[in-house]
């Protein structure tokens, strides 16, 4: 069973060396390739999630060299739910992008690039979250930069291009920090093994381990876009295509709060900075959501929504009990998968009436109410209404909060009731704007082509013949995406099969979480004894 482990990270490294070799040739059978293969590092996500609840952490030593030299890869229960979220997110994603015509358009470039790029990020996703060493965890984060750099400016358009800039050089910073903090940690304990790395930091002087697990923290809370270090996200995310966006809101940001949760139970129990966290956590929520009830735009209202639940995950890390670091797993498997349906939402949306320019939309309740029920039950799972899983997440980290007790833990109740009561008023807000209320004066119809913001072409002709040019101007903080390669948005009532069967599927696994509730919150408090008794996971690396 432990050499199925990295497969989830081989698999997706080598079918991108076929796609390359292939080319822009075989196009159907390059979007079969990449479904099945994401397919299969479901299942054997699936495998290794049961075998590792069963058996406990699988590891293996690649090239059999023992740490600190070689490479170790390791599945555990935290691992392994990680991994099947994240995979089947990003499989059905992919069947999403198939249906908005990313694939069909990689003929207009020398090289089909999307599913080769958006496979690499999909084997740094899963580097990250098997990685056994700091190296490898930083290797995992490189890897999903590369991609992301390509998936983001896809296009070429001059708004990608801009964001896309942003967001290397916040990750360019981060990596340099990251390296920094690896090469302290190795100067104190001689190694970067995480299972060594348990035992020897704690001989380590504390002044010393304080500000490794400092630069740790900073390089993750970047990664994660914990306040006041994700200033970059709301301004980035907006502009990609939906497909890359629902992928980068839901899993990216997630890889840095599972590194948190990974290094602060592991390398430093009773760690000393629990008060930052807690504090970080409190304004993460308190400004993403009022930056979220800001503003007009929904894949904007979206972005901040994102940084505001993140802070639920890192209070569970800040509190650092059972309990609570197992209402943090949970809540991460809820938020992957309802913030990344959203964002496919928004894309459908967007489809449908051209912008998610808020104050531009209304009616979809009764023209679309299809596309209404895949909003509203995602939305309502986000705010926390009873008895979907993200109920089920904020309950547990409210009573974790509760037990603990003290000033800080109090607040943190406070601001999650609060923070959960304007996700839901911010929620409200976009169905009436956007579904409830009548279609505002010059509501574009079907089959009107709407240029995308960043076309610097020049040509007012298509603006003339729609009405949609400079005559109509863009509203302040509003976010006009254009299509895969830059092109027009034509909107249409009949949206393709595979965006809405690839919405209504991770819809369904958003309530699975519901359904489920009970094994679930079973297999997480399993999983954070785990991450707390660090005995189990030592003991599968160094075979003691």
């Amino acid at each position: 069973m432990n050499a199925l482990v990295p497969l989830p990270v081989l698999l997706p490294l080598c079918v991108t060396g076929l796609k390359l070799a292939i080319g822009p040739r075989l196009q159907r059978f390059q979007r079969l390739i990449s479904l099945a293969v994401l397919g299969a590092v479901l299942v054997l996500s699936v495998i290794l999630m049961i075998a590792a609840d069963r058996h406990g952490p699988l590891s293996v030593h690649l090239g059999d060299f023992a740490p600190p030299i070689g490479i170790t890869l390791v599945a555990d229960r935290l691992a392994g739910l990680m991994l099947t979220v994240s995979s089947a997110v990003t499989l059905l994603v992919n069947l999403y992008s198939l249906g908005q015509g990313m694939a069909d358009r990689d003929d207009q470039t020398p090289v089909g690039v999307f599913h080769p790029a958006y496979l690499i990020l999909v084997a740094g996703v899963s580097c990250t979250f098997l990685a056994g060493d700091l190296v490898n965890l930083y290797v995992g984060f490189e890897i999903m930069l590369v991609a992301s750099f390509v998936l983001l400016t896809i296009g070429g358009t001059a708004t990608r291009i801009r964001a896309g800039s942003t967001y290397v050089i916040i990750s360019l910073f981060s990596s340099v920090l990251f390296l920094v903090a690896i090469a302290m940690t190795y100067s104190v304990a001689g190694t970067v093994n995480f299972a060594q790395l348990a035992e020897r930091l704690q001989d380590v002087p504390t002044g010393v381990r304080t500000l490794v697990e400092a630069m740790l923290l900073t390089v993750f809370a970047i990664k994660a876009a914990v306040f006041p270090l994700a200033a970059w996200l709301p301004d980035s995310y907006p502009t990609a295509p939906a497909p890359v966006t629902a992928v980068f809101a839901g899993l990216l940001t997630k890889v840095g709060v599972y590194s948190m949760l990974r290094t602060q139970t592991l390398l430093f129990p009773g760690h000393r900075l629990a008060d930052v966290l807690l504090l970080a956590a409190l304004a993460s929520m308190v400004v993403g959501i009022l930056g979220a009830v800001a503003q007009t735009d929904l894949k904007r209202v979206l972005s901040f929504t994102l940084i505001s639940h993140i802070g639920y995950m890192v209070f569970g890390i800040g509190l650092a009990g059972r309990d609570s670091i197992s209402a943090a797993i949970v809540y991460v498997a809820h938020h992957i998968t309802v913030q990344t349906t959203l964002f496919l939402v928004a894309g459908l949306i967007e489809r449908r009436g051209g912008t998610t320019e808020l104050t531009r939309l209304g009616g979809l309740a009764r023209t679309a109410p299809l596309l209404a029920v895949l909003f509203f039950v995602p939305a309502m799972n986000l705010a926390g209404i009873p008895p979907l899983s993200g109920f089920i997440g904020k309950l547990g980290l409210m009573r974790a909060g509760v037990d603990t007790g003290g000033g800080w833990a109090w607040a943190l109740v406070a601001g999650s009731a609060a923070t959960s009561l304007l996700t839901l008023y911010v929620m409200a807000k976009v169905w009436n704007l956007a579904f409830w209320r009548d279609a505002p004066p010059g509501y574009e119809g079907e089959g009107v082509v709407l240029e995308s913001a960043g076309d610097e072409s020049g040509d007012d002709t298509d603006d003339e013949a729609t009405g949609a040019g400079s005559d109509l101007p863009e509203p302040a903080g509003a976010v006009v995406s254009a299509g895969f390669l830059g092109q027009s948005i034509v909107t249409t009532k009949r949206l393709p099969w595979p965006m809405l069967v690839a919405t209504g599927a991770a819809v369904g696994l958003g309530l699975l979480y519901t359904v489920l509730g009970g094994p679930l919150t079973t297999f997480t408090e399993a999983a954070a004894t785990e991450l707390l008794a660090r005995t189990p996971y030592i003991e599968a690396v160094l075979g003691r």
